[in-house]
């Protein structure tokens, strides 16, 4: 899967530092692509074909076949530097204004349910084309990009007003109209894809998934509110628990310093 429709961009944001969740996603990718570039170079197409096989994901492998780790490590996997590149740049770029404002746990859990999210988006429509008679269930899709259209419509619902700047064509854009645009590309590309090697409808599945999980009132949204009760709860639980226990100690020695 690649990102060439991406070619351009430019972003204006603050001057703030990589944020922690991020920096770990950039290296955890980039160390994983030199281990596949290293297999392949060692082992040629062979290693190519094992690694996409394994990791890469293959919809027929991964149902009926159960390899269920595919839709997660796809998105470490890349189809050459420039694709891995204009991936993690977006990442970098998009990504750290939400980690400052929901905190890394919380972008983790966005990011990777945007990307497994797309992968089995991607998969539901090879097997839909697979019933009226299209090929495509055992083709790998690899890469980041639905994850990272997920980043980009997260933008587009927590800053829509935020202005982008292309290089070509030399326009700006707010962060609202730019990702609709590209995700009407990436539809209108779908419609008429004819072997581009792209899978726009892994694009398609990372803006639709993060568009219903943050969307107020969806499933996703409840669902995320009712684990975080039932977390809340839990801890309170445990410190009224603690406090019980503690309310039976001996008092402890007379402190010596003076407050």
């Amino acid at each position: 899967m690649a990102s060439r429709r991406y070619g351009g961009p430019s972003f204006r944001w603050g001057g703030d530092r990589t944020t922690p969740a991020i920096k770990t996603l950039l290296i955890a990718t980039t160390a994983v692509f030199i281990v596949q570039t290293l297999i392949t170079q060692i082992y040629g197409y062979r290693g190519e074909v094992w690694v996409f096989t394994w990791f890469g994901l293959i919809p027929s492998a991964v149902i009926p076949g159960l390899r269920l780790w595919q839709p997660f490590t796809y998105l470490f996997l890349h189809g050459g530097l420039m694709h891995i590149l204009i991936n993690l740049l977006i990442l970098w770029m998009f990504g750290c204004d939400l980690e400052h404002v929901w905190g890394a746990r919380k972008f983790y859990r966005y990011y990777f349910t945007c990307g497994v999210g797309a992968g089995l988006f991607n998969i539901a429509a090879a097997w839909t084309a697979a019933h009226f008679g299209k090929a495509g269930v055992d083709v790998a899709t690899i890469g980041a990009s639905g994850a990272i259209f997920g980043v980009l419509i997260a933008n587009a619902v927590l800053f829509p007003d935020r202005q982008v700047g292309l290089i070509f064509p030399p326009v700006v854009l707010s962060m609202r109209v730019f990702v609709g645009v590209m995700a009407a590309i990436e539809f209108f590309s779908e419609l008429s894809s004819g072997g581009d090697n792209v899978s726009h409808i892994c694009h398609l599945g990372g803006i639709l998934i993060g568009y219903i999980y943050l969307r107020r009132g969806s499933f996703f949204f409840n669902t995320r509110n009712a684990v975080a009760d039932w977390q809340r709860k839990r801890t309170r639980r445990k410190f009224e628990v603690y406090m019980r226990k503690r309310s039976g100690d001996p008092p402890g020695p007379p402190d010596r310093w003076v407050n």
